[in-house]
Formats: C-alpha cells, sequence, structure tokens
C-alpha cells in the first residue's frame, strides 16, 4: 500500500487515535471524540538539544522497553482501518503496543508513532498505563529488526483533550529521528477516556 501523504497521514492519526481505550475484547474500531476540558497545550516539540543522534538506517521495530514505567512489549505492525484511520492495537488479555507502519521507523528522520491501550476492557490495564508517569530525560529502547537498539530520551509529556488532538504538533515534518508515543488519558467517561497522553522523544544513540 502506498503511504498517505503528510495531510492524509495527519488526517487519518486524528480521526483514529481518539480512540477507546477501555473497549471491549476484539474492539479495534474507532470512537467519536470526547469533550474534554484540558486546553491544547501540546507545542511543536523542542528543538534545542544538542544531542540529537544521527539518523538511522529504515527498520522495522520489533520491542519497545520503557524502563520508567516497567514496559517490555513485543511491537505489533498497524495499517489502516478500511475508513482510512489508522489502526490500533486489539484489546486482549496479553496486550500489545503497536507500531504504526506508515510513520518512519524508530531512529529515521521524522516522528515514528507507537500506540497501546491504557486499558483493555475486561482484561484490565494496558501495555501503557503508566504512559503518564514518564518524566523529562527518561529512556526509551525501540528494537529494531536489524539487532540495533535505538535510544530515545523523553523530551515532554503532555495530557490533551481529545477533542483538541494537536495533529500538526504530533505528525508535523521534524528534522531528527523522534518518537511518539500516544495513549488515552484524563477522565474516563462510560468506556473511554476524554483525553489522550502523547509523548515527544528524541534520539540520543543507538547500539548493537
Amino acid at each position: 500500500m502506498t503511504p498517505p501523504s503528510r495531510r492524509a497521514f495527519a488526517t487519518a492519526a486524528l480521526a483514529s487515535l481518539l480512540v477507546s481505550c477501555g473497549g471491549h475484547p476484539a474492539d479495534r474500531t474507532e470512537t467519536t471524540p470526547g469533550r474534554g476540558t484540558t486546553p491544547p497545550s501540546v507545542p511543536t516539540p523542542a528543538r534545542q538539544s544538542a544531542n540529537a543522534a544521527r539518523a538511522l538506517r529504515r527498520s522495522v521495530p520489533v520491542r519497545l522497553r520503557v524502563p520508567a514505567i516497567g514496559v517490555d512489549t513485543p511491537l505489533i505492525r498497524l495499517g489502516l482501518t478500511p475508513g482510512g484511520g489508522v489502526e490500533v492495537p486489539p484489546v486482549t488479555a496479553h496486550d500489545r503496543a503497536g507500531w504504526y507502519q506508515f510513520s518512519p521507523t524508530p531512529g529515521q528522520t521524522g516522528p515514528s508513532v507507537i500506540l497501546g491501550h491504557v486499558t483493555v476492557g475486561a482484561y484490565g490495564d494496558g501495555v501503557f498505563r503508566h504512559l503518564a508517569r514518564l518524566r523529562r530525560g527518561d529512556r526509551i529502547e525501540a528494537r529494531l529488526e536489524n539487532r540495533t537498539t535505538a535510544v530515545f530520551t523523553v523530551d515532554s509529556v503532555r495530557t490533551v483533550a481529545k477533542a483538541e488532538f494537536p495533529a500538526d504538533a504530533v505528525y508535523g515534518d521534524v528534522d531528527r529521528p523522534e518518537l511518539r508515543l500516544i495513549t488515552c488519558g484524563g477522565p474516563r467517561t462510560g468506556d473511554g477516556y476524554l483525553d489522550n497522553v502523547i509523548v515527544f522523544a528524541t534520539l540520543s544513540s543507538a547500539s548493537p
């Protein structure tokens, strides 16, 4: 499948990341945006770091580790739904995060996007249940198919209303390798959440 244009990418992402993270087993569909009260305070990711590492060659990510919050998960590939939105990981007992395969691979120039659930219906907590606890300077490791580990450093963690999802800040062009981790958060309403939690991180090193 041909990757979508930047505008199509942002539109699809905006539609599909407004998801219910408290859904039912096997539910992978989008939901209507909630009406949150958190202001859309996510800026374009900071560019002041002089320690960003050189971009890596394309290699599909197979595993994600976030030591500060105990995340160690295989990564599945996520594509597009029939309606043109970005898929989200399936709601299962053994929850896994997913890499959106039309974004750059971790370590390539641009924003690589990884999605995960905060809760998985009757199964309880999701793989990104503690994502909002991350802080600037925390380490994120993406293990790639070519056996390289791309190491990212958290720049910022923001919680924003789903109705005000900052697509340009999340998916807009950047001139260095960056990573976005995204889940639901904030107040819960029915089967869903009103907000999204977004982690912005920058590639800091790579190792075999």
